[in-house]
């Protein structure tokens, strides 16, 4: 009992190691996702979720032919690479691209900045709300009825699993928006008396 005791203790003291490692796993995603949006495969792999979005449909040319143009990952399709150059697919995912680089290095800046570490957070958790979004209006998201019973709701297709897991970003979001607004609070209370000091070391060791 003392040895489970001792682990709670101990486990306990882990709240600002967490939420560090959760900062950093967040910004580990913007960061490799957002560079990965400047490469074609990638780019082309968020067709439909972009062209079935009532509010982001506008930043193709062509959103209504998305379909006829797709090809798999790995694959390449002179013609159909074309026919995204011309629909402004890689324009749209490099703007995209761009925005999640910066706030993954909003994200991280917080070991350096608190404010900017806070926005960070802010637009982390703001984020997988666009996301999420898609599982209403991209069709593609649930498993197609192509014979096998399992389709529809609530049978997530490769692209619903992939965006059913932001919502761990955005969990992890509320998680920083906490520990940056936390710690901004202590920067700012007194120094005196004492007991306030002692709050800001103890909190500044966890």
């Amino acid at each position: 009992m003392n040895l489970y005791t001792d682990f709670l203790r101990v486990a306990s003291r882990g709240e600002g190691l967490g939420a560090n490692l959760v900062r950093i796993a967040i910004a580990i995603v913007f960061l490799w996702i957002g560079a990965l949006k400047f490469v074609p495969y990638e780019a082309d792999s968020i067709t439909p979720l972009v062209a079935q979005s009532p509010v982001m449909e506008f930043f193709y040319e062509h959103p209504k032919e998305y379909a006829q143009h797709m090809t798999k990952e790995g694959q390449l399709v002179p013609e159909q690479r074309q026919w995204q150059q011309a629909n402004n697919t890689y324009g749209f995912s490099r703007g995209l691209g761009t925005l999640e680089i910066i706030i993954g290095l909003l994200v991280l800046s917080n070991f350096v900045s608190r404010n900017l570490g806070l926005l960070g957070g802010v637009l982390s958790f703001l984020t997988p709300f666009v996301t999420l979004s898609f599982l209403i209006t991209t069709p593609e998201t649930w498993v197609p009825a192509l014979g096998d019973a399992q389709h529809g709701f609530p049978f997530l297709s490769e692209h619903g699993r992939l965006i059913i897991k932001d919502t761990v970003i955005l969990a992890g979001g509320v998680v920083i928006i906490a520990d940056s607004a936390k710690r901004l609070l202590l920067e700012r209370a007194p120094l005196t008396p004492s007991g306030v000091r002692s709050l800001l070391a103890k909190h500044t060791q966890s």
